[in-house]
């Protein structure tokens, strides 16, 4: 299994971005597709995160701004990240679980500066 992000970049505050993340090779059975995020100096942290099944969590402090989506026809998740802080600005990371076994994607980097 093979993840793919894009969609990084540099916008200003209040701007909006939509991050993609292309899945390839095996994925079946009960599996989870995430966005994690990683700032200078800081844990890796949880974004949000989408079940096959539909459910979907997010950290508390992003509710309300950012959306997780997939369209399973093209294996692809995505992040749309709206009302952007300066404090939004880190390498954003996606993340597939299937079973005991976790993909990450390459990251791609999200600057939020005027």
């Amino acid at each position: 299994v093979q993840l793919q992000a894009s969609g990084g970049g540099l916008v200003q505050p209040g701007g909006s971005l939509r991050l993609s993340c292309a899945a390839s090779g095996r994925i079946f059975g009960d599996n989870t597709m995430g966005w994690y995020r990683q700032a200078p100096g800081k844990q890796r942290e949880l974004v949000a995160t989408l079940t096959n099944g539909g459910n979907t969590n997010y950290a508390d402090s992003l509710k309300g701004r950012f959306t997780i989506s997939v369209d399973n026809a093209k294996n692809t998740v995505y992040l749309q990240m709206n009302s952007l802080k300066p404090e939004d600005t880190a390498v954003y990371y996606c993340n597939l679980r299937i079973g005991f076994n976790t993909y990450w994607g390459q990251g791609t980097l999200v600057t939020v500066s005027s």
